[in-house]
This record gives structure tokens, C-alpha cells and sequence, in this order.
């Protein structure tokens, strides 16, 4: 079973291109700080500002690189069901051990779309599928009947990214869906409430930056120790909250940017940090002793 805190990479750049130097350095930091598995190419990895073939020698690098040590995600979702199952694939055959596929985003579909959609890309592969439900990205919410139905019928849709902030509907797919489906929480606010109802991990933007801080929360958790979760979790909340005061990734990556980590290069429609948002990041930062 798929659990803990899984980082959802930041892709860095420079000079126009994939950071190779910038990557080795964040995945060492990964392996060495507890980090239990490492998601590439999702909201937080810009998958959307990636060329084909830079996506697909980027994911066989990191595989290269990991050699195994955690689990990767690959984030192989579009809106195009042809290239959605291509994405997939291919993911399944560079190595890649789970696929994350987000809802289709723009197409608006009814639920009914949903499931047909994603009953499709299970039935074409043979990698272990995670839905993504992120509304705030993608205008339609997978409502939890329809991912108790798809966990229920292929096997091979193992879990879910639950990022709609609606812990009612994220308690429904627990309580109903079967006991080896996995939900993990899609929003480091919402990490610790899901675990006590039952989430089994994290897909998180702020391990970007504190990596075993969020492992050691998600593990009190897993181990039932929810007042020593609580205590670092309400210690992380200015953290988390600050990681959204612009559109993700841009506030994570300036905050990795501070700590000497990656370049300040982003790509459009993605853009740099305005200057009074960069100067709140930097103070909660040196508060959290990241930065000097």
C-alpha cells in the first residue's frame, strides 16, 4: 500500500531548460530527509509547461536516479483521453510505479464522463492508477460515489488524490470504497483532519521544502499518535498557508529559490513572485529558520 508523505516535485529551470543540476541536489535532499515517495510532472511540477520529449527524458532521469529507493509517481492526466492513455503508458514503461491521473480539466464532464473516462485508462494500462481530484484546478469535482465505483470495479485504480477540501466527501470514498484503497490528501492544511479519518499519506507541496517535517507528521499519524501530529501540525501553518499566497508552484519555488536550492526561472503563463508577496514569503521563512 501506497502511504506517507509524498513530495510533489517542483520541475526547476534554466536557461530555458529542465535544471538536471538543481534536480540531483532536491532528490538527494528527498532520499536523505524521510521522504516516502516523490511525485513528478503534477501541478507543483508544471507537467502543463513540458514538451513531450523533455517530459519523457526527465522522468526516465529522475527513475535513473531514484534506482528504486522510494516509489514515483508520474503525473500522466490530460483532458485528451488518447493522450491521457499515451501518457500513461508510457509512464508504465520507463518504470514508473504508480500513474496519477488528474479529471479532465475544461471539458466539463458529468460523472458519468468521469467514469467512463478513467474506466477507459484503467482498462488500457496495467500501472497502478490514482485519481486526482483537484476542482479548484479543474471545474469538476469527482464526487465520491462515482470514485467508490471506479475503486470497486478495476482494480488497478488503487487510490486517490483528494484535493477538494471537502473532508465529508473524502470520509465518504474511506468509509465506502475497499480497505486497500488508498485516499491521500491533496492539501498540506487538510493532511492532518484526513489522517485521523482515515488517509493513508500525503501529495504535498510543502515537503518541497521542510521534506522530513511533513514525514514526521504523516508517520505520528500512521502510528496513531495524533497528539505529537497535531502539535508539529499547527506549527507548519503559516508555512502551509504562505505556500499559497500566489497561484502554485510560484510560492514554493521562490521559497527554494531563497534557500539556495533551484534558479528563479519560471515559465508562462507561470510568473515571478510580486515584490510584497516575496517579502512576506522571506520573513516566514527566516521564521521557520530555512533562510538567514
Amino acid at each position: 500500500m501506497l502511504t506517507g508523505s509524498i513530495v510533489a516535485l517542483v520541475t526547476p529551470f534554466k536557461n530555458s531548460q529542465i535544471d538536471y543540476n538543481a534536480i540531483d541536489k532536491l532528490l538527494d535532499m528527498h532520499l536523505e530527509n524521510g521522504t516516502d515517495a516523490i511525485l513528478l510532472c503534477g501541478t507543483t511540477g508544471e507537467s502543463s509547461a513540458l514538451a513531450d520529449d523533455e517530459r519523457e527524458f526527465y522522468i526516465k532521469y529522475c527513475l535513473h536516479k531514484i534506482n528504486g529507493k522510494v516509489p514515483v509517481l508520474v503525473g500522466t492526466g490530460t483532458n485528451n483521453l488518447s493522450k491521457t492513455i499515451a501518457n500513461t503508458l508510457k509512464a508504465q514503461k520507463a518504470g514508473a510505479d504508480y500513474a496519477l491521473v488528474v479529471t479532465p480539466y475544461y471539458n466539463k464532464p458529468t460523472q458519468k464522463g468521469l467514469y467512463e473516462f478513467f474506466s477507459k485508462v484503467a482498462s488500457e494500462v496495467n500501472i497502478p492508477v490514482i485519481l486526482y481530484n483537484v476542482p479548484s484546478r479543474t471545474s469538476i469535482n469527482l464526487q465520491s460515489s462515482t470514485t467508490v465505483s471506479l475503486a470497486l470495479n478495476y482494480p488497478n485504480i488503487i487510490g486517490i488524490k483528494e484535493a477538494s477540501g471537502n473532508i465529508v466527501q473524502a470520509s465518504e470514498i474511506i468509509r465506502d470504497a475497499p480497505s486497500d484503497f488508498v485516499l491521500l490528501s491533496g492539501e498540506d492544511a487538510m493532511n492532518l483532519p484526513l489522517m485521523v479519518c482515515g488517509a493513508k499519506g500525503t501529495i504535498s507541496v510543502t515537503a518541497n521544502i521542510v521534506p522530513a517535517k511533513v514525514h514526521t507528521i504523516i508517520q505520528h499519524c500512521l502510528e496513531g499518535n495524533y497528539e505529537l501530529a497535531q502539535k508539529e501540525h499547527l506549527d507548519l501553518l503559516e508555512l502551509n498557508d504562505v505556500m499559497f499566497i500566489e497561484t502554485n508552484p510560484i510560492p514554493v519555488k521562490e521559497a527554494l529559490v531563497m534557500m539556495g536550492l533551484i534558479e528563479r526561472e519560471y515559465r508562462l503563463p507561470i510568473t515571478q513572485m510580486n515584490d510584497d508577496n516575496r517579502q512576506l514569503l522571506n520573513k516566514i521563512l527566516r521564521k521557520y529558520e530555512l533562510v538567514k
